[in-house]
């Protein structure tokens, strides 16, 4: 009879506590589905957190600081305004410029070795003007960039120009000063009556070029040289000369046959400035016009002239008769061409 009511004792105990259990569980099922899922701003605000605000200072003060600052950070988060002061970036490395040095390119990316081609005129003036007239020229060179704005040309350059009208009749004049008819008719001169001339100047000069930095297409170089000049006047008479072709016919051409010239070496200097055009932005080919002036200290000589052939020309036993080819030269040269 004990056992019994031992029993059922036992089996109330064990419905009661299953009863609570089930009670405890809804309780919490019914707390999880309320509560609202987590922001992702409360999830952001706890990934920058700081790491240490949860050590405990050895003061309650402190503790509640700390809270309180956990909390202030969490708010600030939640606004979206983030401290992100601990998880900055290091400072971006600073960088010189660019080295583009080897065996054809300077240290800032200009090529090491430069060349020009080109051609155009020539404008005799001062002195120069009264013996000659406009002529055209070219020239050639090549030579070290140092860098963007500074190189040095080593260039060719002929120029090659007319004589005045007034140069030929003078020196025509000097020439047949003393073929008089009383000569002629001895037989012992021919009187020149078509009397031609040209001159031209052949030089090779050093030239270090300054190039103005510019950004675009368009640039500016200033230019200054010196070296060697060699100057020759040529005069010259037309002449019938004959051509046999392989096949036995014979031509008759007429052309100018040189009778007398003078020539004249001296040490002289250039300076001008030009302007360039780039193809595109980063090609080094530029097309270019520029314009120098030129001066050549010729070293005068004596010589017979128009003026005095009368006097000087009766005992003067040189073969000088155009000493001008001596005096001091200068012309401007306007060249256009290709820099690259």
């Amino acid at each position: 009879m004990s056992s019994h009511r031992r029993f059922v004792r036992l089996a109330c105990r064990a419905a009661a506590a299953s009863v609570v259990f089930a009670g405890a569980a809804m309780v919490a099922q019914a707390q999880v589905a309320s509560s609202p899922a987590p922001k992702f701003d409360q999830f952001v605000a706890s990934a920058y957190a700081n790491p240490f605000a949860d050590m405990a200072s050895s003061s309650s003060s402190s503790s509640s600081s700390s809270s309180a600052d956990a909390n202030a950070l969490t708010d600030s988060a939640a606004l979206g305004h983030f401290d992100l002061s601990a998880k900055q970036p290091p400072p971006r490395r600073r960088y010189g410029r660019p080295n583009y040095s080897d065996r054809n390119t300077n240290a800032d990316g200009s090529p090491k070795w430069a060349f020009v081609v080109g051609g155009g005129f020539g404008l005799p003036v001062g002195n120069t003007h009264k013996y000659e007239t406009t002529g055209w020229g070219i020239q050639a060179g090549g030579g070290r960039n140092f860098s963007k704005t500074l190189g040095v040309l080593l260039q060719f350059d002929y120029d090659h120009f007319g004589l005045q009208n007034s140069t030929i009749a003078n020196e025509e004049y000097a020439y047949n000063y003393y073929c008089t008819p009383y000569q002629q008719t001895l037989g012992n001169c021919s009187p020149i009556t078509t009397l031609g001339g040209n001159n031209h100047v052949w030089s090779f000069t050093l030239n270090p070029t300054f190039t103005v930095p510019t950004e675009g297409s368009l640039g500016a170089y200033f230019v200054v040289g010196a070296g060697f000049y060699h100057k020759v006047t040529n005069f010259t008479v037309p002449t019938v000369a004959g051509y046999c072709d392989y096949f036995g016919f014979c031509y008759q051409y007429t052309a100018n046959q040189v009778i007398d010239h003078y020539t004249s070496n001296a040490f002289g200097g250039n300076a001008g400035i030009g302007v360039t055009w780039k193809f595109s932005r980063f090609s080094n080919e530029r097309l270019f016009a520029e314009a120098r002036y030129v001066m050549i200290d010729n070293q005068p000589r004596i010589g017979v002239t128009a003026q005095n052939v009368g006097t000087f020309g009766a005992t003067y036993n040189g073969y000088n008769y155009y000493p001008a080819n001596s005096n001091r030269t200068s012309y401007i040269p306007i060249k256009f061409g290709l820099r690259f």
